[in-house]
């Protein structure tokens, strides 16, 4: 058996694409999404110009946090992720019209995802990592757009750039920085070296 039984393993997220990447891993753990005021964190912290990664890791360490309160015993994995273009940040599309005015506003520029992680167990934080992969969008024709918006529907509302690196969105891009599962919200490699450090995976 590689995982241990106990402490149990929850993620604190109700992503999809981040449940994906921690089952893809064979970890076993259960997945409770924490209800934070997203909102009110980011304009807090843009009013006290906090960069965007401690944003992400303040968002990561609120929903980590929540969780962990109702399960003290629990080791709770937090996660969260911004996404900076020259100096924008840009939040999850609320309509495909929104997605579409982002993904104009990336097209040939250069963007980087501020993707943050937090454990806590015991009442605390006791690990924390922030990745910051960099991904540059190609200049694709709105035709290009257009086809794509009606392929991926309302899947692209779901992510905070409005595409799924794991999916059709990879053809947006001229070139991608960073861990894969890092894109996608969770960054895997340092988790698990974490996971081994803490006796919870067999190293």
């Amino acid at each position: 058996m590689i995982q241990r039984p106990d402490p149990p393993v929850i993620l604190a997220t109700a992503s999809p694409a981040r449940r994906a990447v921690l089952a893809a891993a064979g970890l076993r753990f259960e997945a409770e999404a924490a209800a934070v005021d997203e909102a009110a964190i980011k304009e807090g912290a843009q009013a006290e110009g906090i960069p965007a990664g401690e944003a992400a890791m303040l968002l990561a360490e609120a929903k980590a946090a929540r969780i962990a309160r109702r399960h003290p015993g629990a080791l709770v994995i937090g996660a969260d992720q911004m996404l900076v273009c020259e100096g924008r940040w840009f939040d999850k599309p609320p309509d495909m019209a929104t997605a579409q005015a982002q993904l104009l506003a990336l097209r040939g520029r250069p963007h980087e995802l501020m993707t943050a992680m937090v454990c806590w167990r015991g009442g605390q934080r006791i690990w924390q990592h922030l990745a910051r992969p960099r991904l540059v969008m190609r200049e694709f024709s709105e035709a290009f757009l257009d086809a794509y918006l009606a392929a991926e529907g309302e899947a692209v509302l779901g992510s905070v750039g409005a595409y799924r690196l794991e999916g059709p969105g990879i053809q947006l891009f001229a070139s991608v920085e960073g861990e894969h599962s890092a894109i996608l919200g969770l960054p895997l490699l340092p988790l698990l070296g974490f996971l081994r450090q803490h006796g919870l995976l067999i190293g």
